[in-house]
């Protein structure tokens, strides 16, 4: 998928003005109270942190302060629209669990795997922390070698896992998110955001 350079994208830009209407009947107070975002009433502004940035919002118009991604504004945009306030139970699922992930989750769990046993080819564990902790993860202990945990937005944290190369086999990785992911983002838009973020290590791996 193509992040960059959506403005000419007719159907992409339809989506951009639906989810920015849907969002201009509902108050400011009440769209963060659900997605966990703050609202500033005094400048009429919500911040969000994603990833390792905090991302102002200008309300009526719902533009951004960043020069972020298309399609990762646009998942933000739908997040705060759809957020409900449903608290998850850290319980991980994969893409597939997701409610309609059958086909289009499944898809992108072999996917991940496949792209992140590139990209983690040849990384000692050092650098692969290092690339994780420069997007704003936090570490987790579990079974995995190292378990990062993204704040890829408010209430939708992603978990990477990561088991390191040994004699046998080479490094290796799945993506997880948590049970709740389904009260905030539809299928579609856990599988960009799932992109972003193996798009986003990629850089992160490339700068250091």
């Amino acid at each position: 998928m193509e992040y960059k350079n959506q403005t000419e994208n007719r159907a992409f830009q339809e989506m951009l003005r639906a989810a920015v209407k849907r969002l201009q009947n509902r108050s400011g107070e009440d769209i963060a109270a659900k997605s966990g975002a703050v609202f500033h009433s005094s400048r009429n502004v919500l911040e969000v942190l994603s990833f390792y940035e905090t991302i102002e919002i200008q309300l009526p118009e719902f533009c951004i302060n960043s020069d972020m991604d298309e399609w990762h504004y646009l998942t933000l945009l739908h997040y705060l629209d759809m957020a409900d306030g449903t608290e998850g139970s850290q319980k991980l699922i994969t893409f597939g669990n997701l409610k309609d992930g059958l086909i289009r989750g499944t898809k992108f769990d072999r996917t991940a795997e496949q792209k992140l046993e590139k990209l983690l080819q040849d990384k000692d564990p050092e650098k692969i922390q290092k690339a994780c902790k420069n997007l704003g993860a936090e570490f987790t202990e579990t079974k995995a070698d190292l378990c990062a945990v993204f704040p890829v937005l408010p209430r939708y944290p992603v978990t990477l896992k990561i088991w390191f190369a040994d004699e046998e086999f080479p490094a290796s990785g799945k993506i997880f998110l948590q049970d709740h992911a389904d009260h905030y983002l539809s299928v579609e838009d856990a599988v960009t955001v799932g992109e972003i973020l193996l798009q986003k290590l990629s850089e992160a791996f490339s700068s250091l």
